[in-house]
């Protein structure tokens, strides 16, 4: 299993949000269609169950150029969880996009979440990410 360690790394990345998220479309589908709530639930949705996994897995592409190249030396945590420094921007456009806005204002949401979500990305991605590139041989 040697050739192609860019796709493998596109799905190693790709896996651990992809099973996630499942959860989340099980959780999402109880609150639409059993609780059926008044605001627009569909909009919240979108951009993790669509981005998020391809993002996660391009990502690790990165990761693996940049080891690849001989660049700076630093773990697979620590690369996963500048991820949400990238996300959460992201995220805020789309919201604006949409025209959805949010339900609280924004600054003081992204000084709690954004560290909260680092943190959760590095362990995910140092033992969860960590563990499938090793599996596939790109560690």
């Amino acid at each position: 299993m040697k050739p192609h360690p860019y796709l493998r790394a596109y799905m190693a990345g790709v896996a651990v949000p992809s099973v996630f998220l499942l959860f989340v479309f099980c959780a999402f589908c109880v609150v639409r269609f059993g609780y059926n709530p008044a605001f627009p639930f569909e909009r919240i949705i979108v951009f993790p169950l669509a981005l998020v996994p391809a993002i996660w897995g391009v990502w690790n592409m990165v990761y693996l150029a940049l080891r690849g190249h001989h660049g700076p030396r630093y773990t697979l945590g620590l690369h996963g969880a500048v991820a949400p420094l990238l996300l959460v921007p992201a995220a805020l456009l789309i919201m604006r996009a949409i025209d959805f806005p949010p339900a609280i204002p924004v600054p003081p949401f992204a000084a709690v979440v954004v560290p909260l979500l680092m943190i959760i990305y590095y362990l995910v991605w140092k033992y969860f990410v960590g563990f499938l590139n090793e599996v596939l041989g790109i560690a």
